[in-house]
């Protein structure tokens, strides 16, 4: 059993503390919480050991579970990384492209395992349409949310689009050879709309709007390939799948939605699925397979590098924003 210690006893990281709890894999040795009033509270509250410092926890455990303001993510995960401990680390993984490289860096040295919190790769909606993506050539995503004093320290495209920006890049196996984007503050001094489009060597296209101003919250991606659109709803976990194949009889399903394509071309028949979704707590499951990872020794689901590149990417559409 690995022990495990959690870093951040804010909203977020209580939920972590209850689903540790639940893992059988892990054994929760405590938690870390800089902000004392707060640990006081955690501790009397959810029942586990509050450590008095960042140093005292990481050496008491195997794993450290980072859930504390991106701003202090690369001091905790590179002392965690120094001190040869696993490393799960919310996204963003730190709060710039060159951060993460040095953490990268570090983490080569030390040889463990870090996993990044994209949780949106264990949203069941997602897991459920993963197996029929096939070279998807042109994605929209659209991530709207009412505003939230939280998070509007930083632009909306981390705080809200990087969900998707992870999404695309581990479906779209190519580099992006062009970024262009707009966007505006509205509310708070940094970008709270944002839109981007992101051209990959492949020649898919991807379309990514965010927004942390709406009157309604919204989660969903639309992947277009040859043959089939496969829509993914992050928010209610649904997933449709329409697939189109070539009608080769005349025999066909009278209910069946036909497409006449023209005069000597054969006609498309579509075909509507919508995939069983497995109801599960995404954040327990990422949790779940890092642990599966150090006991396997396999690569995490989300790899450092994974982060990484999400965050360069944010990155430079960030610069396209002027901001």
């Amino acid at each position: 059993m690995l022990k495990i210690g959690v870093l951040g006893a804010g909203h977020l990281g209580k939920i972590h503390i209850r689903c540790i709890k639940e893992i059988a894999d892990f054994e929760l040795v405590g938690f870390y919480d800089a902000d004392p009033e707060n640990a006081a509270k955690v501790e009397a509250e959810i029942g586990i050991k509050s450590f008095p410092s960042l140093s005292s926890i990481i050496a008491a455990v195997d794993v450290v579970d980072i859930v504390t303001p991106t701003i202090s993510h690369f001091e905790c995960a590179a002392e965690a990384l120094r001190e040869a401990r696993h490393v799960f680390i919310e996204k963003p993984i730190v709060t710039t492209p060159e951060e993460a490289l040095e953490l990268i860096k570090i983490g080569r040295e030390a040889n463990v395992k870090v996993q990044v919190g994209h949780v949106e790769r264990f949203n069941p909606a997602f897991l459920a349409a993963r197996p029929f993506f096939d070279n998807p050539m042109f994605i929209e995503t659209h991530r709207l949310a009412q505003f939230n004093p939280r998070g509007t320290d930083v632009p909306v495209i981390l705080d809200l689009m990087i969900h998707d920006i992870d999404i695309i890049l581990s479906v779209v196996k190519s580099d992006i050879k062009r970024i262009s984007a707009s966007g505006i503050a509205v509310i708070s001094d940094t970008p709270d709309i944002a839109n981007a489009r992101l051209e990959f060597d492949n020649g898919c296209v991807a379309n990514l709007t965010a927004s942390r101003i709406s009157l309604k919250n919204m989660r969903k991606s639309r992947f277009f390939q040859r043959n089939a659109y496969i829509s993914v709803d992050f928010l209610t976990k649904e997933a449709e799948i329409v697939s189109i194949h070539d009608v080769n009889s005349d025999n066909v399903d009278p209910m069946a939605m036909i497409l006449d394509m023209g005069e000597g071309k054969s006609k498309k028949r579509f075909e509507f699925q919508k995939p069983h979704i497995e109801p599960i707590n995404a954040i327990k499951t990422e949790l779940e397979c890092f642990a599966k990872a150090i006991i396997n020794d396999e690569e995490p689901s989300v790899t450092i590098m994974d982060g990484y590149q999400a965050l360069d990417v944010a990155y430079k559409i960030i610069e396209k924003l002027n901001v």
